[in-house]
């Protein structure tokens, strides 16, 4: 990802305005093995004492890293309930990269999130149908089966 993904102007500006971004050697094996990294590359969002909040695995292109990262900044803010904070950026996902391979999971969480803030079951539903119709073959359309 060196080579192609981190050096695109756009992902820069992305990990510039949302993250403190930490460069750790595999050669460190003392936070490979705290963390459970085991392949390269893997990119963890963590909060500021260190808990993992979302992780990828494997090289994503330009276009697929904005979304898999906006969907992991997502999942902090539903871990620290910011329920506004994680519709907007959700909602961004969906609308803005409705292709890439974070849109499901975007689509199951806003789902999720908007269940936890009204503790009505019908955001559930009304995601299971959004995955049902769009994103069948997803596993977040698997995952969502329940709800429907």
């Amino acid at each position: 990802m060196g080579a192609v993904t981190y050096p695109q102007e756009a992902v820069v500006r992305f990990v510039d305005f949302n993250f403190v971004p930490v460069k750790i050697e595999i050669t460190n094996t003392a936070l490979a093995q705290q963390y459970g990294v085991s392949w390269t590359p893997t990119i963890l969002v963590l909060d500021a004492d260190g808990k993992e909040h979302y992780r990828s695995v494997g090289y994503l292109p330009p276009e697929e890293f904005i979304a898999a990262f906006q969907v992991g900044k997502g999942r902090f803010y539903i871990d620290t309930e910011q329920f506004p904070e994680v519709e907007a950026m959700f909602e961004e996902v969906i609308a803005k990269s409705p292709q890439a391979h974070a849109a499901p999971e975007a689509v199951y969480f806003m789902g999720v999130t908007r269940y936890k803030h009204t503790n009505d079951p019908k955001p559930l539903n009304d995601a299971y149908e959004t995955l049902k119709a769009q994103y069948p073959q997803s596993d977040w359309a698997k995952r969502a089966e329940p709800w429907g």
